[in-house]
């Protein structure tokens, strides 16, 4: 006797700087739940959400996902419904589990992961503490701080600080004195390295303050070390476990957007080549730090690693990590043992945990 499939709403898109990642993202997830047994098990829906926030059903997504890239505004009906969450569309009504791939604001801050909850359908990936917490680098540094992992020295700033000439050059001041160059200047609320700068004089401390502050009231900087890349992946709400241990190598100044998502800029080599210790020591940091802000379901753990001093520092927990081609997540799991049709099952089945 066949079973019926569980439809799942596959939402993509996003009001985020990091729309079209998520379009890529999303491609290769509906790949996941459409290989092999998965199409059988699964029957997916999915829901695209425009830059102006508007959700929209099957026909304009699968012409996204066909097209690999937002569509032009002649692609839209008319007249285009006002900007914002209107409600869902119709498709929406046959959903029982939802995935969301949608990286940044508005997606991966626990804003959709409340109205999940408020409907009361399960979802993939960490509740609303875990994305918000995990979101917000000013908070998620406060929980590690909390929890006595280990972090580079860094200073929280408010773009308010920066309003006053006086207050400005005391931020200035303290970041030389405590930080020195070079230095990251990051907003709190973004990800994938839109708005962070490579600092190492004052004028490109101010200036880099100035960009990341247009773009987020809260501010982080961290102190620039010479290190390693690494990411650790982890997996399941009831248990759960790490994956093996990746390493980034990059020929870039640092890790940037444009490094992180053009074919040819970087290069990963999974699993790292690394003394077992190490690796067993990330393993471990990866499940405390997903404990320490209370995150469940998947998340990609990022550190920074001095060979030389044998020091490793604790970067940053992604809670919706990327999904592309070129994303570390699924490449994790695989050299773990699972295929990409295993891991987004097991994502799925872990939603309803």
């Amino acid at each position: 006797m066949t079973s019926t499939p569980t439809h799942v709403g596959l939402v993509f898109g996003g009001k985020s700087g990091e729309h079209a990642v998520s379009i890529r993202s999303a491609t290769t997830v509906l790949k996941g739940l459409s290989s092999g047994e998965n199409q059988h098990r699964y029957q997916v829906t999915p829901i695209y959400i425009d830059r102006m926030g508007r959700w929209w059903g099957r026909s304009i997504a699968e012409m996204v996902l066909k097209e690999g890239q937002p569509p032009k505004e002649t692609d839209f009906p008319t007249p285009l419904p006002d900007a914002g969450f209107r409600g869902l569309p119709d498709e929406a009504a046959e959903v029982t589990v939802w995935y969301p791939v949608l990286h940044g604001p508005n997606g991966e801050d626990g804003t959709v992961q409340g109205l999940f909850r408020l409907m009361g359908k399960p979802f993939v990936g960490a509740d609303v503490l875990g994305s918000a917490v995990g979101m917000d680098k000013q908070a998620m540094k406060a929980a590690f701080a909390a929890a006595n992992l280990p972090q580079v020295p860094y200073v929280c700033v408010q773009a308010s600080d920066l309003d006053a000439e006086t207050d400005r050059n005391a931020l200035v001041n303290r970041i030389e004195g405590e930080l020195g160059y070079p230095c990251f200047v990051k907003p709190a609320n973004l990800g994938s390295s839109v708005g962070i700068s490579k600092v190492r004089t004052k004028v490109e401390l101010e200036d880099g303050l100035r960009q990341a502050a247009a773009l987020d009231p809260r501010l982080v900087v961290e102190q620039g070390v010479q290190a390693r890349e690494l990411e650790c992946a982890v997996l399941g709400k009831a248990r759960l476990r790490a994956s093996v241990v990746g390493e980034i190598r990059f020929d870039a100044d640092w890790y940037d957007y444009d490094t992180k998502y053009t074919a040819g800029c970087s290069s990963t080599m999974i699993p790292a080549p690394l003394p077992e210790a190490i690796s067993e020591r990330i393993r471990t940091l990866s499940l405390l730090a997903c404990a320490a802000v209370g995150v469940r379901g998947m998340a990609r753990v990022d550190f920074f690693y001095d060979q030389i001093a044998d020091q490793l520092w604790l970067n940053e927990i992604n809670t919706l990590p990327g999904f592309t081609a070129q994303s570390m997540y699924p490449m994790l799991w695989k050299s773990s043992g699972l295929t990409l049709e295993q891991l987004v099952h097991e994502l799925v089945t872990s939603a309803g945990e």
